[in-house]
């Protein structure tokens, strides 16, 4: 009798252990466009440093190549690097649909033809749960067929504080309704960042602003009864470019290009060709270096795992780090990324998280931001689709409750 006593406590503690592990949790991840790794000691950011001393922090976070805002917050939430969920860049051309994609082209972004992977509020819905977002690439398309349970179009003269009082609301709702994954994002810190550069006055001021901001949610958030983590990231960091020393003129760089070739122009130019003109077009650009590389598509460094996608160019040239190319008047200080961030640190952005399922005071060094999305799924609860990301990476951020 004692046996069978004995017994059935065991199944039942392991019964109970399991039925908690099962209960997913609940997950804000804010994005702030632009911010780079150091701001925070930079400008005192004091918010920013509370949140860290309670929680965990990576050394900078690593951005997929290239460092551009699309690409990197696709990643982040589908745990794939650019070159493998079809987001290449921030514009690219595509030659099924013979079109150019933009991040200003509406009809395009709200596409879900351009979007592989599965994002975080699609893989929370396949597990029978609410998702939310206030604005993140990707949100405002319905990938595999659904949005998340609560959206918005991406509207950025909406107050920075009504977008946080409209995601405490999301998390005040009825059990049911509630939503488990929830993205919000900011951009200020990086629009300010190309107007002035990373060292102004005047991003110094997104920066505090980006501070208070930090401050207001948290308090939102203690008054809730809902356990929340929260993980605090960005897309990629911000390098000073002094223009008139440091301007590349694109126009004898194009003059070599076959007018049969599509160009889309940047610090990261693509440039999709005939199959007979790839190697004359690559080996006349190679002799023009100065102030920029020339990659062809297959032969480009590993670490980017950007050689395979259809819709990368057939060459790429990409500006070195400090130079673009420029034919227009612009400021004489102005703020770039997009450049290899295995070569320019400054293209690095940030890595915070807190929470129910976080340690405290660990300090990791620098991760690729693919390896956010297995954290996510461990603390929801998520088995993993297949993504380039892996929990071992970021496993000394996680506390099992």
């Amino acid at each position: 009798m004692k046996r069978f006593l004995f017994l059935t406590i065991l199944f039942l503690q392991f019964f109970q252990g399991f039925s908690q592990q099962s209960e997913p949790g609940y997950l804000l991840l804010v994005s702030f466009d632009g911010f780079r790794h150091d701001y925070v000691e930079k400008y005192d950011a004091k918010n920013f440093k509370e949140f860290i001393k309670e929680g965990s922090a990576a050394k900078s976070l690593i951005p997929g190549f290239p460092s551009k805002t699309f690409p990197n917050h696709y990643s982040i939430v589908t745990g794939l690097y650019p070159g493998n969920h079809g987001l290449v860049a921030n514009a690219f051309y595509d030659s099924i649909k013979n079109t150019t994609y933009r991040i200003n082209k509406r009809e395009l972004v709200e596409d879900p033809f351009y979007y592989g992977g599965t994002p975080l509020w699609q893989l929370t819905q396949q597990n029978n749960y609410k998702s939310a977002s206030y604005f993140w690439v990707g949100s405002e398309a319905p990938i595999q067929g659904s949005f998340p349970d609560y959206y918005l179009k991406y509207d950025g003269s909406v107050p920075n504080k009504k977008r946080i009082r409209k995601v405490i609301k999301w998390f005040q709702l009825p059990e049911k309704e509630r939503p488990h994954f929830v993205s919000l994002y900011f951009s200020m810190v990086d629009s300010e960042g190309h107007r002035s550069g990373p060292n102004s006055k005047a991003l110094a001021s997104k920066v505090k602003e980006a501070d208070r901001l930090v401050g207001f949610l948290m308090k939102k958030l203690k008054k809730l009864d809902v356990p929340v983590d929260v993980i605090i990231t960005s897309d990629h960091g911000m390098k000073e470019i002094k223009t008139k020393t440091h301007s590349i003129d694109l126009e004898p760089v194009l003059k070599t290009i076959p007018k049969t070739a599509t160009v889309v122009p940047g610090i990261i130019t693509q440039i999709y060709l005939p199959e007979n003109k790839i190697e004359e077009t690559y080996s006349t650009l190679k002799s023009l270096e100065t102030h920029f590389k020339v990659y062809k598509k297959g032969q480009m460094p590993k670490k980017w795992h950007y050689n395979n996608n259809y819709r990368i160019g057939d060459v790429v040239v990409l500006a070195d780090p400090g130079y673009i190319f420029n034919d227009r008047d612009i400021a004489e200080t102005i703020g770039v990324h997009g450049y290899d961030p295995f070569e320019s640190e400054d293209m690095h952005g940030i890595l915070y998280a807190k929470g129910p399922h976080i340690q405290q005071g660990k300090l990791i060094e620098s991760i690729e931001n693919v390896n956010i999305y297995p954290l996510i799924t461990k603390i929801l609860g998520f088995e993993n689709p297949k993504i380039d990301g892996n929990f071992s990476n970021i496993e000394e951020f996680y506390k099992a409750e």
